[in-house]
Order: C-alpha cells, then structure tokens, then sequence
C-alpha cells in the first residue's frame, strides 16, 4: 500500500512541472500546498527547466520522511529536471522520502492558482493525481 507521504510527494512533483506553460519564465513559479495542506513545495527555475523544494512540512509529513531515512523533509530537493513536454504539461523526476525513491512525474497547470499533479510508481501504472494550491504570500 503506497503512503500518504508518496502520494503528496509525488503529486508536489507532478505540480512543479505543470506551471511552467513557458519555457523562461514558468507561471508555476511560487510556492504550492498539497491537498492535505502538509507539504509546501516552492517551484523555480534550474538550468533549462523548472525544480522544486520543500519549504514547509507538518511534523507528521516530516517524521513519515525521517523514518525512511530522509534526514530533513524541509530543504530536500522533490522535483527534479522538469521540462516543458507541451503547452501547459510538464514532465521529470520526483523524489518520494518516505519511500527512498525516485518516480517519473507530470504536472499541469490548471489555472493561475490550481495544478494537478501525477505521479507514477511504473510508466503510466499505479497513478495517483491530486490538485495543488498556489500559496498566497501576504502582501507587505
């Protein structure tokens, strides 16, 4: 059975990639929640395309990863060498530290404040997708 900590992981990853509908300045810059709202990905630019770190975990989500052997959830690298597959879709690899492993993910921009993420344990087999929210940064 896939945990909780994947599936979010995974889906921060698929996310990532979604936003950048540009290659140069990707609309899925900033910084994005899971649906349960206990991971916090911030999206940016590297190299040629886009990748993502965490910047926020609830202590749950951050105990799942130590168990797995991932030291500190909060500065690990999830999203990695995403680029731009098509308008809109982004696709590279996702790190899950609650599994120790690294999946293929997608994500798509689905408006300026949502994305649906995907990832994938095998090819396009034992999928989950979730739709992430863009963090809004108090004006100040």
């Amino acid at each position: 059975m896939l945990r909780p900590i994947f599936l979010t992981l995974a889906t921060a990853a698929a996310m990532a990639v979604v936003s950048g509908a540009q290659a140069q300045e990707p609309a899925l810059n900033g910084v994005w929640r899971n649906p349960k709202d206990s991971v916090h990905v911030d999206l940016r630019p590297c190299g040629a395309g886009l990748c993502g770190y965490v910047v926020w975990a609830s202590p749950k989500a951050q105990a799942d990863a130590h168990k797995a052997g991932t030291e500190s959830l909060v500065g690990s690298q999830l999203l990695r060498d995403f680029s731009q597959e098509k308008s809109g879709v982004w696709r590279g690899r996702v790190f899950v530290p609650d599994l120790n492993a690294t999946f293929r993910g997608t994500a798509e921009l689905i408006d300026g404040k949502s994305m649906r993420a995907k990832g994938c344990l095998i090819a396009n087999m034992l999928c989950k997708s979730q739709i992430w929210t863009r963090v809004e940064i108090p004006a100040g």
